[in-house]
């Protein structure tokens, strides 16, 4: 079997009846090779990855290499502590928050589908455990409702910041968080696909800028936009709501905006918030210290 259109694994997840997770995990078994308790217990351990990665974030926090970031997501936390406040989102935020800033840090994270939108997947799993009650196995299903959206978005797409944009990163990312907590919402197929899509509308023509060419800004804080999209959508999508234009139609129109984007916006550093006057003086601070190292 092969899918190069989401719609295909909706279609066989309607015929078979059953949740999208189970369709791309025989998608996975046959690719690999390998039998499914195998790559199962292997997605597992990514999930303990990307947990160790938000607490890591939240509880230890580190400076990013470039001095930009460290320390946000903990500020949340402490905020919403001293206000009584346990508001899913923003605590979903100080998670893809502390992922971000783990990343930056060389910490060790799960590229989801990239390193710079690592944040948002595991933000909104938590958010699915901690609102609807998923179980660590439903999560670990859902994950593979992610990847497989995430394979679909590569093949007719891209998930590189370089030739597509941070449509290709966020986006994506905040798309397959989508897909996934619809599924763990009790959402039906197609409403995995509707989430997605519409967090993709959402981030159309969204450019890469990263400032002084590190992953921290805006990327960090992207993390959250993506993040929350993500829920909000798929909240949507399981109450009745639906994408006018089909997932796969939007797969392809960030594709080729994608294409159409200036190479100065496609994570070259040269366009966008990284040329700001702030960005630059940024710039060149960093690659002062490179040179004194």
């Amino acid at each position: 079997m092969n899918y190069n259109y989401f719609s295909e694994i909706v279609e066989k997840a309607n015929q078979r009846k059953c949740k999208i997770s189970s369709i791309v995990k025989e998608w996975e078994e046959e690719k690999q090779e390998k039998d499914i308790a195998e790559i199962v217990k292997l997605m597992s351990e990514q999930w303990q990855v990307m947990k160790r990665a938000v607490d890591s974030g939240l509880n230890n926090p580190q400076i990013s290499m470039g001095g930009l970031i460290g320390g946000e997501g903990k500020k949340i936390i402490s905020y919403m502590e001293k206000n009584n406040n346990n508001d899913i989102y923003l605590k979903s935020a100080a998670r893809a928050l502390a992922v971000a800033e783990v990343s930056a840090s060389m910490g060790k994270i799960v590229a989801a589908p990239t390193a710079g939108s690592a944040g948002i997947i595991p933000a909104v799993m938590l958010a699915c455990i901690e609102k609807y009650g998923s179980s660590e196995e439903e999560i670990i299903d859902a994950l593979f409702t992610a990847s497989g959206l995430g394979i679909v978005i590569a093949k007719g797409a891209s998930i590189s910041g370089a030739e597509g944009g941070c449509q290709a990163e966020c986006g994506s990312a905040g798309a397959m968080a989508a897909a996934a907590a619809a599924e763990l919402m009790g959402g039906s197929p197609q409403a995995s696909s509707n989430a997605a899509a519409m967090v993709l509308k959402n981030v159309l023509g969204l450019v890469c800028d990263p400032v002084a060419g590190l992953v921290e800004v805006p990327c960090a804080k992207r993390n959250v936009m993506g993040t929350t999209l993500a829920i909000v959508s798929a909240e949507m999508a399981v109450a009745g709501v639906t994408s006018v234009i089909p997932l796969d139609e939007v797969i392809a129109a960030m594709d080729s905006i994608g294409k159409s984007l200036p190479a100065i916006l496609r994570e070259t550093g040269k366009g966008g918030l990284a040329v700001t006057p702030t960005g630059l003086e940024i710039e060149k601070r960093v690659k002062g210290e490179k040179k004194n190292v």
